[in-house]
């Protein structure tokens, strides 16, 4: 007999894995100048941040479909504001990459995640030095070491916007337990919207008028009102999907998830993008990061604490650090039975989307854990 949660809980896996394929392959071909050529990265992600802050206005103010959370001045100043512009900073370095490298290395060089975040936790003194961990990291480092050296089409000026965009999204991940947690201030993907859209959107407003208004001022742009609103609407597609998923699955299933919709992503680059050559060094790298991410992710589950980031990127980014809290005030309560997996005990940082926000796309790591459970069964 088939059962109807397990059957809706995948269906909701599949919806966010294809969202999430589908927003970075439709950035990649809005940006890339031999398809739609529109190379204004921190314009197309002011548009996103634009959008998704319009909407969730609506849907916080206007329809009430989740509460707004008690924000002070103090705590969104000295909070949401720094938080706000390493966001910013890691989605315009990463959209910046697509310009100079193909989507498939750009996912593996995603891989660093986990070394990144680690490496600022244990700086910042929110995680503590391990060897297993440590060999992990060495592990995922060495994978995608190789996975470079094998790049046919390898841009050094690409891979350093992407590897600048990773730190500023660890640094940021990590501020966000330090700044955010310490507070005991909750956001569910909405709210988390709501709140770091606007803020991220001023932000970039600064770099966009040093950096592209020139540009857009002397160069013919095709601009396609139904490009940009599609895009747009699939980066909220895609936070949305998350807010039905973070509250269905467990830690195990959306790892998952995660490592196929990453092989899922570079397969089908390599199709819609033709100029993407994926060598079998590409392969072999990608192999042994994913090899080291899967053992860290592991880790985590065992040590029963939500992890600093999974195999993904993350991105896209909003939904990247913010939990979501199921409350009696929100109208939205994606199975009150203990759904499928036994529990809804799961931390948003499992999805470690970085497409989420710019989507993209990529907020997890934030505030206290839904339940008091470790781990669950698919």
């Amino acid at each position: 007999m088939i059962n109807k949660a397990h059957v809706l809980t995948y269906f909701y896996l599949l919806i966010y894995i294809l969202l999430s394929s589908g927003v970075i392959l439709y950035n990649k071909w809005v940006l890339s100048p031999k398809y739609f050529n529109f190379p204004f990265p921190i314009t197309l992600t002011m548009i996103h941040m634009a959008f998704s802050g319009i909407v969730a206005f609506f849907l916080i103010r206007v329809f009430k479909v989740v509460a707004p959370v008690k924000m002070t001045f103090e705590i969104y100043a000295t909070c949401v504001v720094p938080i706000s512009a390493f966001f910013a900073s890691s989605l315009w370095f990463g959209n910046t990459a697509y310009l100079h490298i193909s989507v498939a290395f750009i996912q593996m060089l995603k891989a660093l995640m986990p070394v990144a975040t680690f490496f600022m936790g244990v700086m910042c003194g929110t995680d503590k030095p391990r060897c297993d961990v440590f060999l992990n990291m060495v592990l995922v480092s060495v994978g995608v070491v190789v996975s470079s050296y094998g790049e046919i089409h390898f841009n050094i000026v690409g891979t350093v916007y992407q590897v600048t965009g990773i730190l500023a999204e660890a640094l940021r991940l990590v501020l966000t337990q330090v700044l955010l947690q310490k507070k005991g201030l909750t956001l569910n993907p909405i709210t988390s919207l709501y709140y770091i859209a606007p803020c991220s959107f001023v932000f970039l407003f600064v770099p966009w008028c040093l950096l592209e208004k020139p540009g857009m001022e002397v160069s013919q742009i095709q601009f396609n009102f139904w490009i940009f609103f599609s895009n747009a609407l699939c980066a909220l597609a895609l936070n949305l999907s998350i807010f039905l998923v973070i509250g269905r699955t467990g830690a195990v299933t959306i790892r998952v998830a995660g490592v196929l919709k990453d092989w899922i992503l570079i397969a089908l680059s390599t199709v819609v993008f033709p100029e993407s050559t994926i060598t079998g060094l590409n392969i072999i790298g990608y192999a042994i990061a994913l090899c080291g991410v899967v053992m860290y992710n592991y880790i985590k589950v065992k040590d029963g604490r939500s992890p600093q980031l999974p195999s993904d990127g993350i991105p896209e980014r909003l939904t990247k650090d913010w939990k979501l809290e199921k409350k009696s005030s929100d109208i939205f309560t994606p199975n009150t039975n203990n759904d499928a997996n036994g529990g809804s005990n799961f931390n948003s940082s499992e999805l470690n989307d970085e497409e989420a926000p710019l989507v993209s796309s990529r907020i997890s790591l934030l505030g206290r854990q839904l339940s008091n459970s470790s781990t669950q069964r698919v």
